[in-house]
């Protein structure tokens, strides 16, 4: 009878699924991370569909629409909350708006109805308001999608520069390598911290700005640790046999070493993606990162110790900035563990 044997992958893939924190903390950031890309249809200020006069409207798609298109008395775009009191009112004609479950934008500040400077929190406000009357729980999951994206983007980034400049140096060696391990050294002797504040504050800071300063710091890491995977395995058979089939080298560095030297590449990354929402949340907090008013973890962090008396400013980006850290290090210490060559050494 043929017993089919599991797959080193399909191995480790249930070693990490028995490690129960760090597997249901994937399942929970991932729902969380996907559930956060359609935010404005559950977190916004503007209606999701509004029936006036036997019309339908969809405000969440077509974006702006004035007031006055709906016989509002207001400056700019419609009051979609107010319109909805006011349509329960009219009960003459069947009118009716429908909200998002929390409708408050992120954006919103005193300017709108009802909104008050650090107001604590009640029913309207889930976690209270800011120094500009907007809510501080709708700014808190916006939030959660921008740190989230910007630590994954800039992690993949990183590797990939650091991937292809690593294998490199790693498998033709030589004067190839001297010549990045020079530059390497001077770029990394750089104070990159001052730099960063000096880019940021001469050029308007952006998303995919800062994720260009920070690539030209954080691919050193990744490139010693490619560097030394490849020297490492380029000097076994495998790679031996595959050149003398006539491959080419771009083959077997990417098609043959680089399959093998994945295991620490792997096992880094949460980590990596925990460091780039450190760095992310430091530069909002110094005010060299992304402009206002973009939902920030460490725009919110700034007000919060600016005035520390107001608990929930404090209490809201520091408990989920801690719980979302804690969970990709769980997330990296099961996958440090599912990878451990010695799980699966013929030793054990």
């Amino acid at each position: 009878m043929h017993i089919k044997q599991e797959s080193i992958f399909q191995k480790r893939w249930n070693k990490f699924k028995s490690l129960k924190r760090g597997y249901y903390s994937l399942i929970t950031l991932l729902t969380l991370y996907f559930i956060s890309f359609f935010l404005p249809l559950v977190i916004n200020n503007r209606a999701l569909i509004v029936n006036y006069n036997n019309e339908l409207y969809f405000p969440i798609i077509t974006g702006y629409i004035p007031g006055k298109q709906f016989g509002q008395e207001v400056p700019g775009e419609a009051r979609y909350r107010l319109l909805k009191e006011s349509f329960k009112q009219d009960i003459k004609h069947n009118n009716w708006v429908l909200m998002p479950p929390y409708s408050f934008s992120p954006y919103e500040d005193i300017t709108f109805e009802g909104n008050k400077m650090f107001d604590p929190p009640s029913k309207r406000h889930w976690l209270g308001t800011d120094n500009t009357g907007r809510d501080v729980f709708a700014r808190l999951c916006y939030a959660f999608n921008i740190s989230i994206s910007f630590g994954l983007i800039l992690t993949i980034i990183n590797y990939i520069v650091g991937i292809v400049i690593g294998g490199c140096m790693g498998y033709y060696g030589g004067k190839f390598d001297l010549f990045f391990q020079r530059l390497i050294e001077i770029w990394a002797s750089l104070p990159m911290l001052f730099v960063i504040i000096i880019i940021s504050s001469i050029l308007k800071p952006s998303f995919m700005l800062l994720i260009g300063i920070y690539t030209l710091v954080n691919w050193i890491h990744m490139t010693y640790l490619i560097r030394a995977e490849f020297y490492r395995e380029k000097a076994k058979p495998y790679v031996a046999a595959a050149l003398s089939m006539g491959q080419s080298n771009f083959k077997v560095m990417f098609k043959h070493i680089l399959p093998n030297s994945l295991v620490p590449v792997i096992t880094y990354f949460p980590f990596s993606v925990v460091a780039g929402i450190s760095a992310l949340v430091g530069l909002d907090y110094l005010g060299f990162g992304l402009p206002p008013p973009t939902p920030s973890w460490g725009q919110m962090l700034d007000v919060g110790l600016s005035n520390i008396t107001k608990w929930w400013m404090v209490f809201a980006p520091v408990t989920s900035q801690f719980l979302t850290l804690l969970a990709i290090v769980f997330i990296g210490e099961g996958v440090r563990e599912a990878f451990d060559p010695k799980v699966y050494s013929r030793l054990r």
